[in-house]
């Protein structure tokens, strides 16, 4: 994932015969040829035996911090019920109730196996207290983990504030949102009008519009249950991702190819609710950057697997294989803002992922084998 390497073999930079150099905090020293004499001396030699190894996945849209379960729904849509948000609450009622430690330790859970899959950066959303206190222990339990914290408090309107909808938007752009920037590097909003429990546009842009006036940075769930207004209003505000783009109009595409906005699919999604997945295909002929995330959430697509959604990129979303990696890897890192993470080369951070398998083809040719694991020099 350095188009820059000189050595490099294909659109994604396989290079063969290769070895790498990790320091401290996982962090590349060196890569390069492994029968080049001119690397540096190591501690501690492995030898992978000609497995791949890959820039660590980076999960750049996750809801992690939630207590409580909702199998029963996820049961319900697959007999047919739609979904359009209104699950949401039972999730926040069950966080509400939890304890920090009894969150701390979910949370580190699903972390834990996120990395035994390969995964190196994860972003983590708030969404599931939406009041004062519970986000902002949600964010601050996030940020105990990751330094890509985003403040969600426009995930749904409570159903506290249904018939007076305004008063927590003016929750959520004021006093939750000072609240919020002490722990947070991003704001988001679900912005559907498909959803009566979701924000409309003018709701959504003022939450984005405060947020940036604290200094945080943009993202937005966009075009989840149908057309609408959120990537148009991602790509006017220049928010670094839009995720989801499930329903995307000619002009969405063009706007998204006119802009710097990444689109991040979320294809788990659409095999977890029979959803239509997104055209890619579209996206990446009109030269949109895209991005690839698992969302993992107790609602809509409790994976954390990034192996599994690459597999699923390949088969429904029709990439190739090296779309997909690129996409999981510095497309995701794209979307946050980040180049020192999603690639391997000097001064890379995030870790590396082995396959076991000679090519990174086999993520999506074995799907649902684990074959991926982080590499790290971690005791």
């Amino acid at each position: 994932m350095d188009p820059e390497h000189p050595d490099t073999e294909d659109a994604v930079g396989t290079l063969h015969d290769a070895a790498l150099v990790l320091g401290p905090d996982d962090q590349v020293l060196w890569v390069g040829r492994a029968a080049a004499d001119h690397g540096p001396d190591a501690d501690h030699h492995l030898d992978l035996g000609g497995r791949a190894v890959v820039p660590a996945f980076v999960d750049s849209h996750t809801h992690l911090v939630f207590a409580g379960d909702r199998s029963a729904e996820f049961e319900a849509r697959m007999s047919g019920a739609a979904y359009d948000g209104g699950g949401i609450a039972s999730t926040v009622a069950a966080t509400r109730a939890a304890t920090d430690d009894e969150l701390r330790r979910l949370l580190a859970d699903r972390v834990a196996e996120m990395r035994d899959q390969g995964t190196g950066v994860v972003e983590i959303k708030s969404g599931y207290g939406l009041d004062m206190a519970t986000e902002t222990r949600l964010l601050r339990l996030a940020r105990e983990v990751t330094g890509e914290v985003t403040f969600l408090g426009g995930h749904v309107v409570p159903p506290e504030y249904r018939s007076c909808r305004g008063d927590y938007v003016d929750l959520v752009t004021g006093p939750m949102l000072a609240a919020a920037a002490a722990y947070a590097r991003w704001v988001d909003v679900f912005c559907e009008p498909h959803s009566p429990y979701a924000f409309t546009e003018d709701e959504a842009r003022a939450i984005l519009v405060a947020g940036r006036a604290a200094g945080l940075g943009l993202r937005v769930h966009g075009n989840q249950l149908g057309a609408g207004p959120g990537v148009r209003l991602a790509v006017e505000l220049d928010a670094a991702s839009v995720d989801h783009c499930t329903y995307l109009t000619a002009a969405d595409v063009d706007a998204l190819a006119g802009g710097s906005t990444v689109a991040t699919l979320l294809p788990g999604v659409e095999f977890s609710t029979r959803h239509p997945y997104p055209d890619a295909r579209a996206l990446l002929d009109a030269g949109v950057r895209i991005a690839l995330a698992t969302d993992c959430n107790p609602g809509t697509c409790f994976t954390s697997s990034m192996p599994f959604v690459i597999a699923l990129a390949v088969r429904e979303l029709r990439l190739t294989p090296q779309e997909a990696l690129w996409a999981a890897t510095r497309g995701a890192a794209d979307s946050l803002g980040r180049d020192d993470i999603g690639r391997i080369a000097v001064a890379a951070r995030g870790g590396v992922t082995v396959i076991d398998a000679p090519s990174h083809r086999h993520l999506a040719y074995r799907a649902g084998v684990p074959l991926a694991r982080r590499l790290t020099t971690a005791p």
